[in-house]
């Protein structure tokens, strides 16, 4: 039985299916944002060299991986601005809003001129669309997962709120895909030429239909939260909840950091350190991605049952235990059945976190800060130890000692286990709201 948490209420009928179709038109526009943000990072491998010309794929990749982790860098910008509307103005707006900007930073990259074209303003323009990519990106989660865990049912917390890494990783899941399709009927030349433009442009036209749904959602916060002394301020923040904030950003970090490193720079790494061809890789993590996106309704319900504070200390524990020789056993491995196997693995273990992610945050701060709490602290970390993890791969791979990566994501692992032991047995917030 799960401590965490007291009896479900009963729920009618209609109540039940508001809940769920809210969560579903939230998380629909999830996954939008993150296959706009995440495509970035698959089609790089086309695109690298039409942006950052050198004749040196190491080198190229490095770049474009620059400008990814630039993206995250804008997170915490935009975690504190939309966090603030969410808290002040409403999470409906604010998930109006950030999906609204990723539909004009992925058209805008879908019709860029390319290095040859205009030459080094191409790569400005491209960092710069990024960086406005960055700060939607960087408000989505937060909002999100304040919202899903607010309307998610009580004593299904883990389940329902787990759909939003389920989109999340449908977002990276449907980039992949997009990029394996065209790989089925482009050359690699074509893809180089033009190929990549297709998928952000396939994202802005989605992320105008996921603000049609948007628009249906009503809000979760009352008009005194709203309107309360402090509300969404970083005052009543970190004078009142500073501690539950330096939680929520040590194993956030962790999680981040693993998180990345087997999603989006796992690909690169298949091809850049096993020498496996690019089309292989991107088949692989393709049936990786969507066992990884099934197993959230899982562990998420595991998570009801054994608490999330145990979830959390598995996830981190298993993490520090596995990482290294999973990294190791893939280096130069060309086999791409092993592959498959190893990095399911990994992602079962990262699936601990990532299927109560937001709850676990947005369970440690109360409703007038709660947008801002979680999405802030998540950026922070996700920006530093999240978006540089392909640029951090690679710098040590670029000076010989890869291994190096590892160790790094190892001991940061670690440390995830150290800071879940200070995840209260019963949850501040969010315990008995119905």
């Amino acid at each position: 039985m799960n401590m965490q948490e007291p009896p479900q209420p009963q729920y009618t009928a209609e109540e039940r299916r508001k809940r769920v179709f809210a969560i579903i038109s939230a998380s629909s526009g999830n996954l939008v944002e993150w296959f706009d943000f995440y495509v970035y990072s698959f089609a790089s491998i086309y695109f690298a060299s039409q942006f950052f010309p050198s004749g040196n794929a190491t080198a190229e990749f490095l770049k474009s991986a620059a400008v990814f982790a630039v993206g995250f860098l804008m997170r915490p910008i935009g975690g504190w601005m939309f966090g603030r509307l969410a808290d002040r103005v409403g999470r409906k707006k604010s998930m109006l809003v950030s999906v609204l900007m990723m539909c004009g930073g992925s058209l805008a990259i879908a019709v860029l001129p390319t290095y040859a074209s205009i030459g080094v303003a191409a790569p400005v323009l491209l960092l710069i669309i990024r960086m406005f990519q960055g700060l939607s990106v960087g408000g989505e989660y937060g909002t999100t997962a304040t919202y899903m865990s607010e309307v998610a049912l009580r004593g299904q917390r883990g389940f329902f709120s787990s759909f939003q890494y389920v989109t999340l990783i449908g977002g990276q899941l449907l980039a992949v895909l997009t990029i394996v399709i065209l790989e089925q009927f482009l050359s690699t030349a074509e893809l180089k030429a033009w190929g990549w433009r297709v998928p952000f442009a396939v994202g802005a036209v989605a992320a105008l239909v996921s603000l049609m749904l948007r628009r249906t959602l009503h809000e979760t916060i009352k008009a005194e939260d709203r309107n309360s002394e402090g509300a969404g301020t970083l005052a009543n923040l970190f004078k009142h909840h500073r501690p539950a904030f330096l939680t929520v950003l040590g194993y956030t970090a962790g999680g981040s950091l693993i998180f990345y490193t087997f999603t989006t720079y796992m690909q690169k790494y298949l091809v850049n350190t096993a020498g496996m061809p690019a089309k292989t890789a991107s088949v692989v993590m393709t049936g990786c991605l969507f066992l990884y996106m099934c197993m959230q309704p899982l562990f998420g319900m595991l998570a009801d049952r054994i608490g999330r504070r145990h979830s959390m200390m598995l996830f981190g524990a298993l993490g520090a235990l596995a990482t290294y020789p999973i990294l190791a056993i893939l280096h130069g491995n060309t086999s791409p059945l092993l592959a498959f196997v190893l990095i399911t693995v990994a992602l079962a273990i990262v699936s601990l976190y990532t299927s109560i992610s937001g709850l676990v945050k947005a369970e440690m701060f109360p409703p007038e800060v709660r947008a801002l709490g979680v999405g802030l602290s998540y950026a922070i970390s996700n920006a530093i130890f999240g978006g540089s993890a392909e640029f951090v791969g690679l710098s040590f791979k670029n000076l010989g000692h890869e291994s190096w990566f590892y160790v790094y994501v190892t001991v940061m692992m670690a440390i995830a286990f150290l800071v879940s032991l200070r995840l209260p047995k019963t949850p501040s917030y969010l315990h008995t709201d119905h």
